[in-house]
């Protein structure tokens, strides 16, 4: 035992070491859930953690011998982190734990080891790995879920103030945002549809011809531009030569494909249909845009639709700010509020040229 546990500590290190204990016993418990709900490597890595926090676990218990006391419960963030990680266990935990695990005080702490501070800087680069793969993992459709209804915030409720700001009717207020709803979502669903279509036309292009491999089993061994192909592929000159020859000998047409073409393949196959995205960016667009219009919707008109359309917006660009947060590992606090920012930006300009541009008068 370390001459630090055998004196006899401070009221104050007790309570510091006690509360570590416990966000060591929490964050162990976090790992272990997670790694109840997954399979193979990635439930042996969560383990392995797991494994590491109970090391951690008992330098506290060693200093603290029998100053232990009751089991405290530890950090709210460590706290609200089990909470998550016993009933998702998501991408989200995660990457809430690589948060975590970067605020580790270990390295300001001169009670607990160097180790210790080293091991947690390891552990949020192992939880980064597990949680990029969850991100890689995580559908496109709801990153476009995320965007598409922040953009449909932002867009319409500049649109609606601006025009409100202007002086014209409650109707022609209402008609306006209806209608920037419908130009924005259509906008960007066809441009969703063009661009997902044009990405399919250039992967099929870039495709090989499943019928130019029918040609293998005619061309003349001594003189043929077999190798050619592969090297126009990215193959060097010699693999080409050998691949070549390989596939002339054989006659197996299924090692005309090089794995470059498989990959293409697999991409392919990776990018959807343009319609099914076209209504997707429709509909993300348009869940996001109609709050703005709600209280005018709901006969609110003047000064308090605008508050209650601005107070609404609002709270659904924190929202989705938090979740971009937590999905890149950042605060989701401060990514709520740069989107808050961002959108009330974007407003307050539109109401400025509403009023510089009024039509009371006209």
């Amino acid at each position: 035992m370390s001459s630090e546990a055998q004196r006899t500590p401070r009221a104050s290190e007790i309570r510091r070491w006690r509360g570590y204990l416990a966000d060591e016993q929490l964050e162990a418990a976090v790992y272990r859930d997670l790694a109840s709900r997954r399979t193979g490597e990635e439930r042996e890595i969560l383990l392995a953690l797991a494994e590491a926090e109970a090391r951690h676990e008992a330098h506290w218990r060693d200093l603290l011998g029998d100053q232990i006391g009751p089991t405290r419960r530890g950090a709210l963030r460590t706290r609200v982190l089990g909470f998550l990680a016993r009933r998702f266990g998501s991408v989200f935990v995660l990457a809430l734990a690589q948060r975590a695990e970067s605020r580790s005080p270990y390295d300001t702490d001169s009670d607990a080891t160097a180790a210790m501070a080293a091991d947690e800087r390891i552990h949020e680069e192992v939880v980064r790995g597990l949680a990029t793969r969850g991100r890689m993992r995580l559908s496109g459709t709801f990153r476009a879920a995320v965007f598409g209804a922040n953009d449909g915030l932002v867009s319409n409720l500049a649109l609606v103030i601006g025009i409100s700001a202007s002086g014209v009717g409650t109707n022609v207020v209402l008609l306006t945002g209806i209608a920037g709803l419908l130009a924005g979502a259509l906008s960007m669903g066809a441009g969703e549809y063009v661009s997902v279509r044009s990405q399919r036309e250039l992967l099929e292009s870039s495709t090989p011809d499943p019928g130019a491999r029918t040609a293998v089993a005619d061309l003349d061994v001594d003189a043929n531009e077999l190798a050619l192909v592969y090297r126009a592929r990215g193959m060097s000159e010699s693999e080409a030569d050998a691949h070549a020859a390989e596939v002339l000998q054989t006659h197996d047409l299924a090692l005309t494909a090089d794995p470059a073409v498989h990959a293409e393949s697999d991409e392919h196959e990776a990018v959807g249909t343009g319609m099914s995205a076209a209504l997707s960016s429709f509909c993300f667009f348009a869940s996001g845009a109609i709050i703005p219009v709600l209280p005018y919707l709901f006969g609110l008109s003047g000064l308090a639709a605008l508050v209650v359309a601005a107070v609404l917006v609002g709270l659904a660009l924190l929202g989705t700010g938090a979740v971009v947060g937590i999905l890149s590992g950042a605060s989701p606090l401060k990514r709520g509020l740069r989107q808050l920012a961002i959108g009330y930006g974007a407003a307050l300009v539109t109401y400025l040229l509403g009023l510089l541009f009024g039509t009371t008068g006209l």
